[in-house]
């Protein structure tokens, strides 16, 4: 039975005019209107709002407050970025502590003593600290900090809302910074400025003239994660950052009453008395969090989770801070330019040149560096597709739904370090949260029967021979996994010879690469049906892999896949799947490869954190579990027409290049 519906009436000026805002409140099940409130109406207002708000409800039954969320959007609400996140509350509002808000309720009145929400919710911190996750996130996790060993104590915007809530004003920032200094006398002092001031909005309570031998200023776009690991204590008034510093691990000292505060997490220097539970992080993180808010899901336009909010924030704030200084990229051909822009183009458009007039422009315009891996640049970040692909080849021009961009190497090359590499060695201290998200999504992925290029026009497998069957699936030759795979073995023919030799007796299945099939790409073998014992043509990959014990390959995509679906791989390369204990390895191993990682760990590594993105539908940035929507549903706008054509005449360039470097 669908609940009934909330007449709620809005001032027409206000914040509650923009789309994203009405639209959360219609999916919570609120009718916008603009007129006046009957019996039986609601009105809502914005944070505390005007001071007349309460005669706005004489004829109406009630009053709703609403709010930004705890984690809104990537950049500041003044600059026109939208929330993901609304605070609907029906006795108050979180930053004001004459009157308990449903938040306060929460905290105070329910359980929260259900283990799979504290699960969630200690996952959920794990994942903020992991993704530098705040509030606002227009900031840049790679700028430095100053060294550890410091005092923070954190402004705010001048007569910000929740200041004036706790009765606090000019006068007890000067008490903290005072009660911060003294505590701590052999301590440096740093004040980190509000994201507000930062920008230049608003000004806060400290500045230049406050800084001494002792006492330094940070008003760079730093992550508030970044500076709170570094402070041995916190100081706040009602910050949002209070909060985030009891999520790592500090105990704040607070002069005002925020929300956060009076729960046994906090050194309150004006406490709010009736305020008398002990909580733990985890207890105030899942109503804060999970409980309270209304998360919006901007791909499905619908109400999700947090932890479905929080891999949104992940996949926009990602995207923000790789672009924000803009890009250069070299020596793109013309089709991919558009979808460059795209996906790589907010807020400044991507500029692009040719040859070493690339690196000078980057240079020169303070830009970042981009070029196709293939180019084998050492002065540029590589891109290159990632492993969920498209529904169809690139080599027809179908424009991908996930790039990789590496600053170290790329992830096919073994001859020197990548991105990958370094998450995938990093894999074994990944948290229970991202851990079960890998899985949740390797369990996707299968049963959806997902692949790099999902082919529409896929045949069904006949009825294979019995017997132990094994899986060589081919390459394009000139494929620079191949050239960089650090293997003996490099073409198709010499694949299928050498599997045929360890294993004279199995049932051979050789599966040509679609490019190779299409006539795109090199790499035909024409004898292979006298080595295999059965070639299949414009086969399901999937359906192949699943029909069989095991695959061996050099450095296909296709091994990846195959372990997400627990067969036995055997690599005469070296794939940046092997290396881990996961496969069989036959060429030389990889020293750098050092720790032993299970599937869950690799597919963090290869779909979650290294690969970006790009929703096709909403042209966002977006997490991988969109893309497998996408794909899922067919999703997907159609390519356009001119693709086809172009492929086979690049195609046949590259056939003729192959063939005279051979």
């Amino acid at each position: 039975m669908t609940p009934p519906r909330t007449q709620l009436f809005v001032d027409g000026d206000g914040a509650l005019t923009e789309p994203r805002m009405q639209r959360i409140l219609d999916l919570a099940g609120y009718d916008i209107r603009q007129d006046t409130p009957g019996p039986g109406d609601a009105v809502g207002i914005w944070g505390l709002g005007p001071p007349d708000a309460a005669a706005a409800t004489k004829n109406a039954d009630s009053m709703i407050h609403l709010e930004d969320a705890f984690l809104r959007s990537v950049g500041l609400g003044r600059d026109g970025d939208v929330p993901i996140g609304l605070h609907i509350d029906r006795h108050g509002v979180h930053f004001d502590p004459s009157t308990p808000c449903d938040l306060e309720l929460l905290l105070a009145e329910d359980p929260l003593d259900d283990t799979a929400l504290l699960d969630r919710a200690r996952a959920g911190i794990a994942a903020m600290k992991a993704n530098h996750l705040s509030k606002y996130n227009a900031f840049d996790p790679t700028l430095p900090v100053p060294d550890p060993g410091y005092v923070l104590v954190i402004d705010q915007a001048r007569k910000d809302a929740s200041i004036t809530a706790s009765g606090a004003d000019s006068n007890t920032f000067r008490e903290m910074l005072f009660y911060a200094q003294t505590e701590h006398p052999n301590a440096r002092i740093l004040i980190k400025a509000h994201p507000e001031t930062v920008a230049g909005h608003k000004t806060g309570y400290f500045g230049p003239d406050d800084v001494t031998d002792r006492i330094s200023l940070c008003d760079q776009p730093v992550s508030p994660w970044a500076v709170l690991e570094g402070a041995i204590a916190v100081y706040t008034v009602s910050s949002q950052m209070g909060f985030e510093a009891i999520l790592a691990d500090h105990k704040p000292v607070v002069f005002g009453q925020p929300f956060y505060a009076g729960w046994g997490l906090t050194d309150d220097r004006k406490p709010v008395q009736r305020r008398q539970r002990v909580l733990t992080r985890a207890q105030l993180f899942a109503a804060a969090m999970i409980l309270y808010p209304h998360w919006y899901d901007p791909y499905h336009d619908r109400l999700c989770s947090f932890e479905e909010a929080a891999a949104t924030m992940t996949a926009l704030s990602r995207a923000a801070r790789d672009d924000y200084r803009g890009w250069v990229a070299a020596d793109m051909r013309l089709w991919k330019r558009g979808l460059l822009q795209k996906v790589f183009g907010n807020p400044r458009r991507v500029a692009f040149a040719k040859g070493d007039g690339a690196f000078a422009k980057a240079k020169a315009t303070e830009r970042r560096l981009m070029a196709w891996a293939s180019t084998g640049r050492d002065d540029a970040v590589l891109i290159e597709d990632g492993f969920l692909r498209s529904r169809g080849l690139g080599a027809d021009l179908i424009p991908p739904l996930s790039l990789v961009l590496d600053d170290l190497g790329i992830y096919y090359d073994a001859t020197r370090p990548s991105r990958l590499e370094t998450l995938i060695n990093a894999a074994p201290g990944l948290d229970v949260g991202a851990r079960q998200r890998a899985e949740a999504l390797i369990a996707r992925i299968t049963d959806a029967g997902l692949s790099k290029y999902n082919l529409s026009t896929a045949t069904a497998l006949a009825e294979l021979p019995r017997g132990r069957r094994i899986l060589v699936p081919g390459q394009v030759e000139d494929d620079a996994s191949i050239r960089l795979g650090a293997t003996d073995v490099a073409s198709n023919q010499a694949l299928l010879r050498t599997v045929r030799e360890a294993n004279p007796a199995a049932v051979l299945i050789y599966k040509p690469h679609p490019d190779v099939e299409a006539g795109l790409r090199p790499g035909a073998v024409p004898d292979a049906d006298q080595i295999a014992d059965v070639v299949l043509t414009r086969s399901d990959p999937i359906a192949s892999i699943m029909a069989v014990d095991e695959v061996w390959t050099m450095t296909s995509l296709l091994g990846f896949e195959a372990l997400l679906r627990g067969k036995r791989v055997t690599c005469l390369g070296t794939p940046f799947y092997a290396g881990w204990g996961l496969t069989d390895d036959r060429a030389m191993p990889v020293t750098r490869r050092a720790n032993r990682v299970d599937l869950i760990g690799l597919v963090h590594a290869t779909l979650i954190a290294y690969p970006r993105y790009f929703d096709p539908v909403t042209g966002m940035a977006c997490p991988p579990e969109v893309i497998v929507d996408r794909l899922e549903n067919n999703d997907i706008p159609a390519p356009e027409r001119f693709n086809r054509g172009l492929a086979k005449l690049q195609g046949v360039l590259a056939s003729y290049a192959f063939l005279w470097r051979r």
